[in-house]
């Protein structure tokens, strides 16, 4: 067994037991997912949410609602599948009730690169590529509905089918949000390199 194979299921072990102790109701269980997940769901809500506040507020519901229902985790997918899906449900219903979710909106890129620059990202693959190619600054930027589903499809995975289904937009209006985003950040990369080339 591969070193990160071994840390994968210890992972895994840890979660189950943590799991098993916040069903008997030991909050102390919490604070130890917390830990252990806390530094990449807060990520994730930023990804989702481009603005470092609201990432904050949706951090703590998302721990919440993993609190009040941790009942319904039946044990079908690994607990971190569950737990990012929650907090993706979380974020999404939170940026609804904001009344932003339709604007597309551009946020300081400044502020944005420095709060992603505090982000201790972990070393699973996505978030390691999206850190070193610097693509990560960029995604926080785009026009909200292209952000949501570039997240939800490059980096966590879901289908059209089931982003179409949770944003309540048809499947080629993902397909064509995911097209828009990465023309959007290609030429950000591009203008990018073309300033560094430029300083040179």
């Amino acid at each position: 067994m591969s070193p990160a194979q071994f840390k994968g299921q210890d992972l895994q072990e840890k979660d189950d037991l943590l799991v098993a102790q916040l069903k008997r109701g030991q909050q102390s269980a919490l604070k130890g997912i917390y830990d252990t997940h806390g530094k990449r769901i807060y990520a994730l809500c930023f990804r989702l949410s481009g603005d470092k506040e609201i990432a904050e507020d949706i951090c703590q519901e998302v721990f919440v609602q993993v609190w009040q229902k941790i009942h319904n985790f039946r044990g079908d997918s690994k607990f971190s599948t569950w737990l990012y899906s929650v907090a993706s449900n979380v974020a999404i219903s939170h940026l609804r009730k904001q009344k932003s979710w339709w604007r597309s909106w551009f946020g300081s890129a400044e502020q944005n690169e420095a709060e992603l620059e505090n982000i201790e990202v972990n070393d699973e693959q996505t978030n390691h590529d999206l850190s070193r190619s610097g693509l990560d600054k960029h995604i926080a930027n785009l026009p909200e509905q292209a952000r949501m589903v570039f997240v939800l499809f490059a980096v966590e995975g879901w289908r059209h089918e089931e982003i179409g289904k949770k944003l309540n937009i048809a499947v080629g209006s993902s397909k064509a949000q995911y097209h828009r985003a990465k023309q959007l950040l290609q030429q950000a990369l591009n203008n990018e390199e073309a300033i560094t080339g430029a300083s040179r």
